[in-house]
């Protein structure tokens, strides 16, 4: 695997989502507003070549690239980077690692350091607090959004400048590896799927008025989601999260730190099943051969049924269900080698899923 390292650093919608994060409530544990933390607004991205590509840069920049966007509470991209290598190889198109907003190297590295969030998991316990699916790998994220759900959003709406950033930046010539022209297709994963969603839907750069869009367990309604993991969220947070989103959010005039934009209104369009349905549906019908989504039987945090409820009847066209004859889940699609799961077995349902996206993400 080759991998070009990349410094970005935020400047589309950075007033707007600076003076949005004033308002957010923050916590005892983590005091810290999030305008504070620096590594979230400066910070590096990895872009994984082809194999057949030689050292150094490629004498000519590429004129086509695949995004790759993680899923809720990741804080490594090493469950990715063999994702990122098959793509690359398969496609011949570099594929760029992305990290959402607070999400893996843009987050501070204690939020991940297992003896630091355990002594404030059992700080919490010890005062008799909800530990229902809390862990040390889940109590900053859960913690943080308890305090304020409208952080789930902000980071992905600052996600969004964040990429139209980058695709002006290549779009302006100004990028060592893509050419101008360069046209980006999308590889989603989880929440990085909803992400995708938003960014297709309101695209506010122009960015992806003819790019293709591969999902993996993801593109399902808000409302149909289950974040309830110990590698993602704990129950309590979870429920907040749920409830403000369903019944505070989405509802004209209540939560006033709504912009009333087209990035808010395809966040919206896809929290609830009656929202802007018309709107959601047709906007699946009319891109169906630029859109496709491999599911998963046995994932309850992103259950097929919520992905069918947001694309409508045309799913059928665009959606594949799966079930691996191995023990798996959302969170660990492709479980670590071991007693209970053929190496053999196992990589041949990744080639499976990722033989797919890999035509699908191909030269067109």
């Amino acid at each position: 695997m080759r991998e070009f390292t990349l410094e970005f650093s935020e400047r589309l919608g950075y007033d707007q989502i600076s003076g949005a994060r004033e308002s957010v409530a923050n916590t005892e544990q983590f005091p810290e507003n999030d305008n504070q933390i620096a590594e979230n607004q400066n910070f590096k991205y990895y872009v994984v070549v082809p194999s057949n590509v030689g050292d150094g840069l490629p004498d000519k920049r590429f004129s086509s690239a695949i995004l790759l966007f993680h899923g809720l509470n990741e804080r490594s991209w090493d469950k990715y980077r063999p994702w990122a290598n098959y793509l690359a190889d398969k496609t011949g198109k570099p594929v760029i690692l992305f990290p959402i907003s607070l999400h893996i190297n843009r987050s501070p590295a204690s939020w991940s350091n297992p003896r630091e969030m355990q002594k404030l998991v059992n700080e919490h316990i010890s005062k008799g607090g909800d530990a229902q699916d809390l862990s040390f790998f889940n109590y900053a994220l859960s913690t943080r959004i308890a305090a304020d759900p409208f952080r789930f959003y902000l980071a992905g709406r600052e996600t969004v400048f964040n990429v139209s950033q980058l695709g002006n930046e290549i779009r302006e010539g100004c990028h060592p590896l893509f050419d101008k022209d360069c046209k980006m297709d999308v590889f989603a994963y989880s929440i990085g799927a909803l992400l995708s969603q938003v960014l297709f839907m309101s695209d506010p750069a122009g960015l992806f008025k003819e790019s293709r869009l591969f999902m993996f367990c993801g593109g399902a309604l808000f409302s149909e989601m289950n974040g309830s993991s110990k590698l993602i969220m704990d129950r309590r947070s979870f429920k907040m999260l749920n409830s403000y989103y369903r019944e505070v959010f989405v509802k004209d005039n209540v939560e006033k730190r709504r912009v009333g934009d087209n990035i808010e209104d395809a966040f919206i369009t896809h929290i609830g099943y009656e929202l802007n349905k018309e709107k959601r549906v047709g906007f699946y019908k009319k891109n169906k051969d630029r859109i496709r989504i491999i599911s998963l039987k046995k994932d309850t945090v992103i259950p097929t049924k919520g992905i069918k409820r947001a694309l409508g009847g045309v799913y059928k066209s665009i959606l594949t269900e799966l079930d691996f004859p191995f023990k798996y889940s959302h969170e660990v699609p492709f479980p670590a080698d071991g007693q209970k799961v053929n190496l053999v077995e196992k990589n041949f349902w990744f080639e499976n899923v990722f033989s797919k996206a890999a035509l699908f993400l191909g030269p067109a």
